[in-house]
C-alpha cells in the first residue's frame, strides 16, 4: 500500500488525516496568522505523543538493568560484574523492534510491554533467587526471560495483532532492496551514538587510575547513577524529534521539521533548567539515597556543581542528536563526536585532572568542555540548515522507496 507522502503520521484530527481538507487543516498553522501559543500547542501534543510513552520505556529499561544488578550484587561481587557485562548482549534483542514501532509512532504499545517485562522480572528473580536460590543463573534467567517476553509480544503485535497495518504487509525479499543505503545510514548512526556512551565510559576509567580513587569512584558511580536516570528524559526527546523531524522532512515540509526542532529544544531545555536547579539546591543531599559514608556524601557535594552542568548540558546535546538523526547527518556528527569529545573533552581531562593534579573535579570539568564544543557545533549547524532542501532531499528518497 503506498500512502500520500504529504500526510504525516500524527495529524491533529486523525478522521481528516486522509482528505485534502485535513492536509491543510494539519499544516496551515506553520503558514498562516495562528496564534503562536496555538502552534506550539499543536506540536507539543504531537511530540510527547512519542516523548511522553517513551520516557516510560526508556526508564523501564534502564530499571531492568537495575533490578538484576541489584539481585546479584546481593549475592557477590564477582556475580554483580557478571551480570554487568551480560545484560549489555541481551539489551539488543528488541532494539530493532523498538524502533520500528517508534517510526510509525506507536509508542504506547512500548511503554506498555516495558512495565510488563519489569513486573515479571521483579517476580521472576524474586522467585528464582530467593526462593528457589538459583543464584546468578536465577538472576540471568529472569532478566533473560524479560526481554524475550517483551521481543515476542512487540513481534506479535506488528506481525500476527495488525499493530501497523500501513507499514507491515508481510515478509517479503523486497525487504532487502536498498539494503546497502540503510547499511551505510545505520553504520554511521553507530558510530555516532558508540562514540558518545565511550565518551562517559572514558571518564570512569580515568577516575579509577587516580591515586586514592575509592572515595573518587563511590562519589562518582553516585553522580552517573542520578544523571542516568534524568538522562532517560532528553533520550525520550532524542527519538521523539528524530521521528518528528523526520516526518516533516519526509512530507515535504521544511518550515514543520524546523518548528519541531525549536519545540523540542525549548521544552528539554526548561526540563533541564527544573533538574539543574534541584541539584543545585539539594547538592549536599544528592548521595543519601545511595550511601550513608560521610567521606562519598563529601565528595558528592564537592561534584554537584559539575553533575547540574552536565544534566542541563544533557538537557540539549541529545535533542539536536535526534534533529541530527531524523534529518541523516548521523555521518557529520560522528566527525563532530571525534573532534570535540577524543581531540578536545578527554586530553583537556588528561590535563587538568592528571597534569594539573585537579584529580576527578579535573578530569570531569575538561570532558564537560568537549560536551559543551559538542552541542554548540551541532547548535550551529541546526540554526545553519536550509530545511527546505533538507526536505526536498527527503522526499527524494520517499519516492524512490514508494516506487518499490
Amino acid at each position: 500500500m503506498v500512502l500520500d507522502k504529504a500526510v504525516p503520521l500524527i495529524s491533529e484530527n486523525n478522521e481528516d488525516s486522509t482528505s485534502n481538507e485535513g492536509i491543510t487543516q494539519n499544516y496551515d498553522y506553520f503558514y498562516d496568522d495562528l496564534a503562536l501559543s496555538k502552534r506550539v500547542w499543536i506540536e507539543s501534543k504531537k511530540l510527547w505523543h512519542i516523548v511522553g510513552p517513551t520516557i516510560v520505556t526508556r526508564i523501564a529499561a534502564y530499571t531492568l538493568f537495575v533490578i538484576a544488578q541489584s539481585f546479584a550484587g546481593h549475592i557477590g561481587d564477582v556475580e554483580l560484574a557478571a551480570i554487568s557485562l551480560g545484560s549489555n548482549v541481551i539489551v539488543g534483542l528488541t532494539c530493532g523492534l523498538l524502533t520500528f514501532l517508534q517510526s510509525q509512532l506507536q509508542p504506547g504499545i512500548m511503554a506498555w510491554v516495558s512495565i510488563v517485562g519489569v513486573v515479571f522480572q521483579i517476580i521472576g528473580s524474586w522467585i528464582l533467587v530467593t526462593v528457589l536460590g538459583w543464584g546468578v543463573m536465577g538472576v540471568a534467567i529472569a532478566l533473560c526471560l524479560a526481554w524475550w517476553i517483551q521481543a515476542l509480544v512487540l513481534f506479535g503485535y506488528i506481525v500476527f495483532w495488525g499493530g501497523c497495518p500501513f507499514c507491515w504487509a508481510g515478509f517479503s525479499m523486497e525487504a532487502f532492496s536498498g539494503l546497502w543505503e540503510f547499511i551505510k545510514l545505520s553504520a554511521a548512526s553507530g558510530v555516532m551514538i558508540c562514540l558518545e556512551y565511550w565518551y562517559s565510559t572514558a571518564l570512569m576509567l580515568m577516575t579509577g587510575n587516580l591515586k586514592n580513587a575509592d572515595i573518587a569512584l563511590d562519589a562518582l558511580s553516585i553522580c552517573t547513577s542520578i544523571n542516568q536516570w534524568e538522562i532517560m528524559i532528553p533520550f525520550a526527546f532524542f527519538a521523539g524529534v528524530g521521528v518528528r523531524v523526520a516526518n516533516e522532512l519526509g512530507a515535504g515540509n521544511g518550515k514543520g521539521a524546523r518548528f519541531a526542532t525549536i519545540v523540542a529544544s525549548t521544552t528539554s531545555i526548561a526540563i533541564g533548567v527544573v533538574f539543574w536547579l534541584l541539584a543545585m539546591i539539594f547538592h549536599d543531599k544528592l548521595a543519601l539515597i545511595f550511601s550513608n559514608s560521610q567521606p562519598v556524601l563529601d565528595e558528592v557535594d564537592k561534584l554537584s556543581v559539575l553533575l547540574a552542568f552536565t544534566i542541563l548540558l544533557n538537557s540539549l546535546q541529545p535533542v539536536l542528536s535526534g534533529v541530527a538523526v531524523g534529518s541523516g547527518w548521523q555521518s557529520i556528527v560522528a566527525y563532530v563526536n571525534i573532534g570535540s569529545y577524543y581531540l578536545i573533552g578527554i586530553p583537556l581531562g588528561l590535563l587538568l585532572g592528571w597534569t594539573l593534579h585537579g584529580g576527578v573535579t579535573g578530569i570531569w570539568g575538561g570532558m564537560i568542555v568537549g560536551t559543551a564544543v559538542q552541542t554548540m557545533i551541532l547548535g550551529i549547524i541546526t540554526m545553519r540548515c536550509n530545511w527546505e532542501k533538507e526536505a526536498n532531499k527527503a522526499s527524494r528518497h520517499v519516492d524512490k522507496w514508494e516506487a518499490i
